[in-house]
């Protein structure tokens, strides 16, 4: 059984800063492909970031240079650092770890970004 709980969505005016956190619990194996995601109602779900196979990252093109994804193994936590926020950032953001090739959602935390 895996579970994602992801938290520290909210309210922010534009150019602020949030930080996500993702608390992963697993009775398989700790995942080693983790990372964000992000949905908006009507679109595609977008890549933000994430950690690959080979424990390096890859982030989306909108966010490259203002995001920061960051793990600690040792607490079970993935989190997201979000700078410089703009209104288009707005969406829900959701967890997603992949083990044993099967893919893992958090319920998904709403992040929304004010002009």
């Amino acid at each position: 059984q895996v579970q994602l709980v992801e938290s520290g969505g909210g309210l922010v005016q534009a150019g602020g800063s949030l930080r996500l956190s993702c608390v992963w619990s697993t009775n398989i194996f700790d995942p080693r492909v983790i990372g964000w995601h992000r949905q908006v109602p009507g679109k595609q779900r977008e890549l933000v970031a994430t950690f690959t196979s080979s424990g390096s990252t890859n982030y989306g093109d909108s966010v490259k240079g203002r995001f920061t994804i960051s793990r600690d193994n040792a607490k079970n936590t993935v989190y997201l650092q979000m700078n410089s926020l703009k209104p288009e950032d707005t969406a829900v953001y959701y967890c997603i770890a992949f083990i044993l090739g099967r893919e893992y959602w958090g319920q998904g935390t709403q992040v929304t970004v004010s002009s």
